[in-house]
Formats: C-alpha cells, sequence, structure tokens
C-alpha cells in the first residue's frame, strides 16, 4: 500500500491510471438524497457494497494503476476497505473540486500520463466505456462522461489544469456545463464518453435493481445487497422530505 506521501517513480508508472473519488463509508456522510427512504445506517452499507464494486470494475482493467482519491480525514478508513487494491491518497482542499484538481496535481506529474478520474457510484458502467476513455486521451486533452442529470461520472486529462475545475459547480444540474466551459477557455480539445448514470437519488436505485436483477455480475456485492433489503425486485418509495 502506498501511503499518501509515496512519490510514483516515472519507471513504474503506468501509462494510466483510473482514481476513484471516494469517502469513507460513514452515516450522513455519503449518498444522504436516499435518507429517509432508506436509513443512514443502510445507506452506508449500500455505499460501500458501491465502493467495493467499483474497486473490482478497476482492477478488471489491463495495465491500469488504481487510486483513490479521497479527504484526509477518511484515508486511514479507506485504506482498510481498499486491502491493497489502491493506493489511498488526500486531496489537497475541501470539496470535490479541490479533490478533482488533486488527482491530476498528483498523477499526471510530467510524463502525459493518462488519468481518469471517476466515481465511486458507477459499479455497473460497462468496462469498455472506461478502455474507450483512456483511449480518446491519446488524441484529446480532455475526456468527461456526462451524466443525465447535467454531471458528469468520470473525467480525464494528461496534463495540470490548475483553472480547470476553478469554476465549482459541483453536485449541481450545471457542473457538466461549467466543466466545459472552463475547457473551452483553456482552449482544451474534449471527448465524450457514453452518458451514463450515477447512484443519487432513489430512482436510481430502483433503475440499478432492476439492471443488476438481469446481470448481477456487474456489480456481485450490490446485486446481494439489494436482493438482501428486497429491493431487487420493489422499487423503493420516493419521499419527497429527503435531502
Amino acid at each position: 500500500m502506498k501511503s499518501s506521501n509515496d512519490a510514483i517513480e516515472p519507471s513504474q508508472a503506468s501509462a494510466c491510471v483510473l482514481v476513484i473519488m471516494a469517502k469513507a463509508p460513514k452515516p450522513g456522510a455519503v449518498k444522504t438524497r436516499l435518507v429517509p427512504s432508506l436509513s443512514p445506517a443502510a445507506v452506508t452499507d449500500f455505499y460501500g457494497c458501491l465502493l467495493e464494486d467499483t474497486l473490482t470494475l478497476a482492477h478488471s482493467l489491463s495495465d491500469v494503476e488504481v487510486a483513490i482519491m479521497c479527504p484526509d480525514s477518511d484515508v486511514n478508513e479507506l485504506t482498510r476497505i481498499a486491502r491493497n487494491k489502491a493506493s489511498v491518497v488526500a486531496q489537497c482542499g475541501e470539496g470535490l473540486a479541490a479533490g478533482l484538481t488533486s488527482v491530476f496535481a498528483r498523477f499526471t506529474g510530467d510524463h502525459q500520463r493518462r488519468v481518469l478520474a471517476f466515481n465511486s457510484d458507477s459499479p455497473h458502467l460497462p468496462r469498455s466505456v472506461l478502455e474507450d476513455a483512456f483511449e480518446s486521451l491519446t488524441s484529446h486533452d480532455v475526456v468527461v462522461g456526462p451524466t443525465h442529470d447535467g454531471g458528469y461520472y468520470l473525467v480525464g486529462a494528461k496534463a495540470r489544469h490548475p483553472t480547470l475545475f476553478a469554476n465549482d459547480g459541483m453536485g449541481t444540474s450545471s457542473a457538466l456545463e461549467r466543466l466545459l466551459s472552463s475547457a473551452q477557455a483553456l482552449d482544451l480539445s474534449v471527448a465524450f464518453a457514453q452518458p451514463f448514470y450515477d447512484v443519487d437519488v432513489v430512482e436510481d436505485v430502483s433503475r440499478l435493481a432492476a439492471e443488476l436483477r438481469l446481470d448481477s455480475a456487474r456489480a456481485p456485492r450490490t446485486a446481494q445487497w439489494l436482493k438482501d433489503w428486497g429491493l431487487a425486485s420493489s422499487p423503493l418509495r420516493t419521499n419527497t422530505g429527503g435531502q
């Protein structure tokens, strides 16, 4: 396991790095919009399954280094969860924009490494989408995977662009629009990965459960959790009082 202070030697570095943007599974800290449709404890367990399956997806890629970027306070817990499957690195600053900036500052260096920052709640994404995103970086400065709600589930680059995430719209329906505006201002070429969805609200959980009922191998821990909770066959009810 590499600590957050370990440097990666150029001779040892893979040409491609997949960095999972994660938090430690703690009640009230992850997937809060699923409460109260699910209890805080259930949401925490659910997120833990998503993260475990995301790590499995990451390691299904060939010749790709896997890392986790997280808040400093979560490093120890995520190191335990990763179990030598990924280096765990503390981000500089607070919030997702700071985390993404930290990803490319840390992993691109001066060696034109192709780096993808990927969310921790889309383990059901086809592996080919990640492979194609890495390939897109051979001919583009940036690659983005849009979500259907106006955000994005991955962003990749092969160089550090300190102001790319300065126009912080994370967690809003304008996140993708703001990112593309920043890329245009920096005169960066942008490729797009397949649009997809992450799991933020109860409708997303119901959609995921329906898909995994047909193909549980896409995210087996998550599929089992949904089955154990009886959600694989019954949709969650939306509670408008949730966050």
